[in-house]
């Protein structure tokens, strides 16, 4: 368990069965709560914590260490939590709240926070996200060199994935402005065949990192540094981290697999403005985004957390008070 406290601050527990996109979803939302509540965040190791099913069935917790403040909210993210934030959903004066779609009925607990692409309507103690929450904050200043960053993911259930057909298209961006630097990650999922082609490519402009060797803050800061960003859309996170960033995001073009809810999501993200099309290369290298809104669902998520559970009674009584003629 670690903790970043504040004393007058409202306490939070973060729920995590330890899987990064979980965790980065998490983080995403408590990094805002701290910013703008100054909440004090603790972190607890679901997996550490022994949870039988009668006690989540029951809402009677399990012992968790006497050091541990009283919370005001609890957020769990990842099935893997479930049963530790059902089993602690009577905490006396605390709410509770999951991110993503859960396996259990919602009214079981206070509220989610859902992405559109699972499909959940909106109602007062669901809010529905664009994409995924992350931790990604929107540049202030879109850097004027001319630098590219390539992020490559791998097979998923939600694209047809194709070696050839990828390398075709860094190639092809690559050919198409010779006078660009390109930064070309893959992840762990690209296959080791691609990434030794990739790895080809290096040279005096062209970067290849290696993802098993970059460092925790190696995205945020390569993100940072360029002009143009172009993804693969199997990676959901990894799409919404880069259009967060407000940097123009392009995305590599892959067959969509029918039903899936992934590539329904990001096609949604398209229609919307925050990323483009292959076939619209020329407006992403051109400093084009079309966005008439910034993608900050941490932020979005955080005031609506904020509005709901963490105001401090006497502001609720002046709001009440203001609105009385």
């Amino acid at each position: 368990m670690a903790a970043n406290s504040t004393s007058a601050a409202p306490v939070i527990w973060l729920l995590t069965d330890n899987k990064p996109g979980h965790r980065n979803q998490l983080k995403g939302l408590g990094n805002r709560l701290r910013v703008k509540a100054g909440a004090s965040l603790y972190w607890i190791d679901a997996p550490d914590t022994r949870t039988p099913l009668w006690r989540a069935l029951l809402a009677i917790p399990p012992g968790l260490g006497r050091s541990l403040p009283h919370p005001d909210l609890i957020i769990a993210a990842g099935a893997g939590t479930h049963k530790l934030l059902l089993s602690l959903r009577r905490l006396k004066n605390a709410k509770t709240l999951v991110i993503m779609k859960p396996g259990f009925p919602r009214n079981w607990i206070d509220g989610a926070i859902i992405p559109a692409h699972d499909g959940i309507a909106q109602n007062r103690d669901t809010l529905i996200t664009d994409g995924v929450i992350n931790t990604v904050t929107p540049l202030a200043r879109i850097t004027d060199k001319p630098e590219a960053l390539l992020l490559l993911g791998g097979p998923s259930p939600h694209y047809d994935w194709d070696d050839d057909v990828v390398f075709g298209q860094v190639t092809h961006l690559i050919g198409e402005y010779p006078e660009w630097r390109w930064t070309i990650s893959s992840s762990r999922r690209t296959p080791g065949a691609l990434r030794e082609r990739l790895n080809e490519l290096a040279g005096l402009k062209i970067t290849v990192a290696d993802p098993d060797r970059t460092h925790e803050d190696w995205l945020s800061h390569s993100v940072a540094a360029s002009r143009a960003i172009w993804v693969t859309p199997d990676s959901m996170s990894m799409v919404c981290e880069a259009a967060t960033s407000g940097v123009p995001t392009g995305l590599f073009q892959l067959p969509e697999r029918s039903g899936s809810r992934v590539a329904s999501g990001v096609q949604q993200l398209v229609e919307a403005g925050h990323v483009a099309r292959w076939s619209d290369h020329a407006t992403v290298m051109g400093g084009k985004t079309g966005q008439e809104k910034p993608l900050w669902e941490a932020d979005r998520a955080a005031l609506w957390v904020i509005k709901r559970w963490l105001t401090p009674a006497s502001e609720k009584q002046k709001r009440v008070k203001g609105m009385t003629p």
